[in-house]
């Protein structure tokens, strides 16, 4: 007899009184959740930047070399006058 009585006392600790306020979990500030998505936003466009600049970098590098290991004397660009 003493299992339906320990049955009986587990399920009334776990459903709560009729009374009682329902438990829920505090809400974020919303403040809080847009800051750390405009971080994200700032930190994948400074990514972005350096991928770009190195991206040219690299292809203006690649291109002097091959001129210059194709025996090519006059590799430099030259500007035009504005």
């Amino acid at each position: 007899m003493s299992k339906p009585e320990a049955s009986s006392e587990a399920n009334s600790e776990a459903k709560p009184e009729p009374g009682a306020k329902p438990k829920s979990t505090p809400k974020p500030q919303s403040g809080d959740n847009r800051r750390g998505a405009i971080a994200g936003l700032i930190i994948a466009i400074l990514i972005l930047g350096v991928g770009w600049w190195l991206a040219r970098d690299l292809t203006s590098a690649s291109k002097m070399q091959d001129c210059l290991m194709s025996g090519r004397s006059n590799c430099n660009v030259i500007e035009p006058a504005h």
